[in-house]
C-alpha cells in the first residue's frame, strides 16, 4: 500500500497533465521535476559534500538544456544549450578545484549528469511539441511502466538466468523478455484508445526497441548508484525513492521515440 497509493497518484497526475494540461504547464512541470532530479544526481555524485547553495547551483546548471528547450523548443539549439552548461561547469571547477578532494572525478560525474538528465530530459519537452505529442508521451510512459512491472513479476516467477549480475543481481533475462512483452501490450492498449490513426507496424517495432532501451536506462541508473554507494536517488516520492528512480527508463526511452517519429514521418 505504501507504494501503490503514491504510484496511482503519480500515474493519475501524469495522465491528467498530458490529456488536459497545456504545453506550457507541461514544460513547467518537467523543468521542476528535472531540476529536482538534477539535485538528486548532484547529491549522489558529490557524496553530499557540496553545501546547499552550490548543490542547487550545479543542479540548475545541469538543467540548462531543459530550461532552454522550454523557452525555445527547437532541436537545433540543444547542442548549443548543452555547450553553455558544459562551459559553466568548467568555469565552476576552475574556480573551485583547489578546495575539491577529487575534482576530476566529480567533474566527470557531473558532465555525465548533464548528458544523462539535461540533454536526454530535454526531449520530454520536444516530444510534447510534436503533433499528438501528449498521446505519444502516454504511450512511451506505458511502455516503460508496464515493462518495469512485467520484468519484476516474470523475473520473480520464472527468472533463472541473470541479465547483468555485476550491475543488478536481481534482473534476469526471462524478466527482461517478460518486460518487453508487457511494454508492447501497454503500448498497443493506449495507442488503440487514444491515437486516431494507429501505425501498427511502427508501434510494434518502436515498443520492442523502447522496451529494451528502457531496461538499459534502468541499468544505467544502477551503475550510478553502485558507483556512488547510493540505495535510492532520493526520498521525495514516498515508497518510490527519488525522481530519478522513477524516470530512469523514461530518460532513455523518450529520445528514442522522438527520433523514430521525426525520421519516420509518423506523427
Amino acid at each position: 500500500m505504501k507504494r501503490i497509493v503514491p504510484g496511482l497518484f503519480i500515474a493519475g497526475f501524469w495522465l491528467l497533465l498530458l490529456l488536459k494540461g497545456s504545453i506550457l504547464l507541461f514544460s513547467c512541470v518537467v523543468l521542476i521535476v528535472v531540476t529536482i532530479g538534477c539535485d538528486e544526481y548532484v547529491r549522489m555524485a558529490s557524496g553530499g559534500g557540496e553545501n546547499c547553495v552550490e548543490r542547487w547551483f550545479l543542479a540548475f546548471v545541469l538543467a540548462v538544456p531543459v530550461a532552454g528547450i522550454c523557452i525555445f523548443p527547437q532541436i537545433a539549439i540543444l547542442p548549443f544549450l548543452s555547450l553553455i552548461s558544459f562551459f559553466i561547469l568548467t568555469g565552476y571547477f576552475l574556480f573551485k578545484y583547489k578546495s575539491l578532494e577529487d575534482g576530476y572525478l566529480l567533474f566527470c560525474r557531473l558532465v555525465f549528469g548533464l548528458v544523462y538528465i539535461g540533454l536526454l530530459g530535454a526531449h520530454l519537452v520536444l516530444l510534447r511539441y510534436l503533433p499528438e505529442g501528449g498521446i505519444w508521451l502516454i504511450v512511451v510512459s506505458a511502455i516503460t511502466a508496464c515493462s518495469d512491472s512485467g520484468a519484476y513479476f516474470v523475473g520473480r516467477a520464472i527468472g533463472k538466468h541473470k541479465l547483468c549480475p555485476s550491475i543488478s543481481p536481481n534482473k534476469t533475462i526471462e524478466g527482461a523478455f517478460g518486460g518487453i512483452v508487457a511494454g508492447l501490450s501497454g503500448a498497443l492498449f493506449f495507442a488503440f484508445l487514444l491515437l486516431p490513426v494507429v501505425p501498427w507496424l511502427f508501434l510494434v517495432f518502436s515498443a520492442i526497441l523502447i522496451g529494451g532501451v528502457g531496461i538499459a536506462g534502468d541499468l544505467t541508473e544502477s551503475i550510478v548508484k553502485r558507483g556512488t554507494g547510493t540505495k535510492d536517488s532520493g526520498k521525495c516520492l514516498a515508497g518510490h525513492g527519488g525522481i530519478l528512480d522513477r524516470v530512469d527508463s523514461l530518460l532513455f526511452a523518450v529520445p528514442v521515440l522522438y527520433y523514430l517519429l521525426v525520421f519516420s514521418g509518423v506523427r
